[in-house]
């Protein structure tokens, strides 16, 4: 029987993404897929068959969705971890990991009259990391409760903030007094009435105790404009509390749950922090009034469980690896391979993977 003649092989050739599997009659074709795809280790994949998704959500509807693989589906299903994801070995690995991987809810503050607690219990330096044997460096959660003012109520007014470091030690709580008349306490959500406010500490004086404990305790008129050895912060929907505690913070430093590329739905709006923590950490919470410390403890538990993912970044190794498509020729990257396309990929969000520093100063 005949061989198949080349220029037919060339029209019947499919080139194939090798991290979302997705085919392509052209190279061409292929090369701008990956370049618009930003595939990169740092993606969440399918622990069975390794394919790239753009999000958690999406690896979910992989695994489990109304067009779910077959294969992938019944593999996950005896042998996955329905939290974190992962593929255990063996039924026993699974159990002891899923006890693990499911946490139980912080008990929640209530709204105490106490108009602030705070605690010297949080280091200056850093901590060390077991699992990768380096130095990380002190990371804080932050949340505020807001009730409303104006003449509808519908201005935001922090009435309440809480702050918690990466051993769920509380540094900081307390009432706000906001520096407008309240017009709406929002009490279904806050629990918070005009007696919690009464002897609440004026707002500038949270604003400087918020920025002496994020930059390692600094008076603001010393604070460095690049933001110096200053703490990672973390939150839901950060951006938010910062504008109504009027603080500016280096963007760099901001770790937001609620624009986390992995953590965001498949058309990348944001979850709500109750979603994302019944999804990934196995418990509820606001389940009545929203309560900061149990809302800080949380956000911290799930940034640290991003954080803690490991995605091998070393064994890229060579030089040209993970440098970007712009450094290359239209002619070059049409000789190259999927993988090796694969390998000069870049990544569009910064992993919090990316947060352990050897030297243990947040990466920017």
């Amino acid at each position: 029987m005949a061989s198949e003649p080349d220029s037919l092989k060339s029209r019947t050739q499919r080139h194939k993404c090798p991290a979302c599997y997705k085919q392509f009659k052209r190279k061409l074709h292929l090369i701008e897929h990956m370049k618009i795809s930003y595939h990169s280790v740092h993606q969440p994949r399918c622990q069975v068959c390794q394919k790239h998704c753009k999000s958690f959500e999406s690896v979910r509807e992989h695994i489990s969705g109304p067009l779910a693989k077959s294969n992938c589906s019944k593999i996950f299903g005896d042998q996955g971890c329905n939290l974190c994801l992962k593929v255990l070995g063996s039924p026993s690995a699974l159990n002891e990991h899923k006890q693990k991987c499911r946490l139980t809810a912080p008990v929640p503050l209530g709204a105490k009259m106490t108009p602030c607690i705070e605690s010297h219990v949080i280091t200056s330096g850093s901590i060390m990391d077991e699992k990768h044997n380096i130095k990380v460096q002190r990371t804080i959660a932050m949340d505020c409760e807001m009730v409303g003012g104006g003449s509808d109520g519908s201005i935001d007014l922090c009435a309440r903030v809480c702050l918690v470091d990466e051993d769920e030690n509380l540094i900081l709580h307390t009432y706000v007094r906001p520096q407008i008349p309240v017009t709406n306490y929002r009490y279904e959500v806050t629990g918070l009435t005009k007696d919690h406010l009464k002897d609440a500490m004026p707002f500038n004086e949270v604003q400087d105790k918020i920025m002496k404990i994020l930059y390692n305790g600094e008076s603001v008129g010393r604070i460095p404009l690049d933001g110096g050895r200053a703490r990672l912060l973390v939150g839901h929907s950060i951006h938010h509390d910062l504008d109504c505690l009027r603080i500016k913070y280096p963007g760099h430093l901001l770790r937001d749950t609620a624009k986390y590329r992995p953590l965001m739905k498949t058309n990348l709006l944001s979850h709500s922090l109750k979603h994302l923590i019944k999804t990934y950490l196995g418990y509820d919470i606001q389940s009545g009034t929203h309560d900061p410390y149990e809302d800080c403890v949380s956000v911290m538990r799930l940034y640290k469980r991003m954080r803690g993912q490991d995605h091998h970044v070393e064994e890229l190794g060579d030089k040209k690896a993970n440098c970007g498509f712009d450094s290359f020729r239209s002619t070059e990257l049409d000789k190259l391979t999927p993988d090796e396309l694969y390998e000069i990929s870049t990544s569009d969000y910064k992993c919090w993977c990316l947060d352990f520093s050897k030297d243990c100063s947040p990466v920017s």
